[in-house]
């Protein structure tokens, strides 16, 4: 009688790298490392946070008996890096009472992503990183003291050649709260090594941020610190080639997508105002839900 041919499994820390990678769409482990080093750059708080969260939330969905093919192509453990990131920057990581805050958080994501899964299972819908909005903002909300990067009160418009190209990078690195150009920098050749084409819709995202960003006369230091620009980063991504197949029809989409995007972040931030202010990636996860669902009315738009 013939063996099955064993399937190979994946380490936990290609897994883990792999969950950081997917915070932007791509399975890739050296992705994750460029993601880590770029985090690690603001210093051990946020690199390791990141780290425990992505472990913690893949090591959960492992426990719950979620599929092989989700771990190993890191599916479980983005949004969980994402929450133990934000808890970094919110709270005192410093502090051993955040570190619990943060893995006990990567747990409860963990859990919200497989109930929204569920929901929109069948409707063509992803899950993008509602979940991650979902339980970061709710820890914002309940921590005392929470510390709020939002978007900087109104100053001058005009930005200054170093503003500008600094928010090129800033609008990558600003998806794991990191507004250091350099940081950004390391996260987008991270992007570029995995997949040139989802390299190039970074950085179509972040161009088209910026240009909406000068139209609509926002505060310069916002936008050269990315505060403006990373929500339009990854909806660029998500409409081009992620979600959508990647041709002209879709990227003049994923283009108008980083506009809306852009436009919706000062809105939330304002709408969020009283509570602190941080929109997280909810402009990104409204304006890719509305527009990957109105995709599938376009015959012109073709899913990947």
């Amino acid at each position: 009688m013939l063996r099955r041919a064993a399937i190979p499994r994946f380490p936990f820390a290609v897994r883990v790298l792999r969950g950081q990678a997917q915070v932007t769409f791509l399975p890739s482990a050296v992705t994750g490392a460029f993601f880590s080093a770029a985090l690690f750059t603001a210093g051990w708080v946020p690199g390791l946070y990141a780290l425990l969260g992505t472990a913690v939330g893949t090591a959960t969905a492992r426990a719950l008996g979620v599929g092989r093919d989700r771990l190993d192509a890191g599916l479980e453990g983005f949004n969980a890096c994402l929450v133990a990131a934000g808890c970094a920057v919110l709270l005192d990581g410093t502090r051993p009472v955040t570190a619990v805050v943060a893995a006990f958080g990567a747990v409860v994501v963990t859990v919200v992503t497989a109930a929204l899964r569920t929901v929109l299972a069948g409707r063509g819908i992803p899950t993008f990183t509602t979940p991650f909005c979902a339980v970061a903002t709710v820890i914002a909300l309940a921590a005392p003291g929470a510390h709020h990067p939002a978007v900087p009160p109104a100053g001058p418009a005009t930005a200054t050649f170093t503003e500008l190209w600094h928010a090129f990078f800033a609008n990558v690195g600003q998806i794991f709260f990191l507004p250091r150009w350099y940081a950004g920098a390391l996260c987008l050749a991270g992007i570029w090594w995995a997949d040139r084409r989802a390299g190039a819709a970074a950085c179509l995202g972040s161009l088209t941020a910026i240009g909406t960003a000068r139209l609509l006369g926002s505060p310069a230091a916002a936008v050269g610190q990315g505060l403006l620009g990373y929500n339009a980063v990854l909806t660029a991504m998500a409409l081009y080639g992620v979600f959508l197949a990647a041709d002209r029809w879709s990227l003049g989409y994923a283009v108008t997508g980083a506009v809306a995007a852009t436009g919706l972040t000062p809105a939330v931030t304002a709408f969020l105002a009283p509570y602190g202010g941080h929109a997280f990636t909810w402009p990104f996860v409204v304006t890719a839900t509305v527009f990957t669902a109105a995709a599938q009315a376009f015959p012109r738009l073709r899913p990947r």
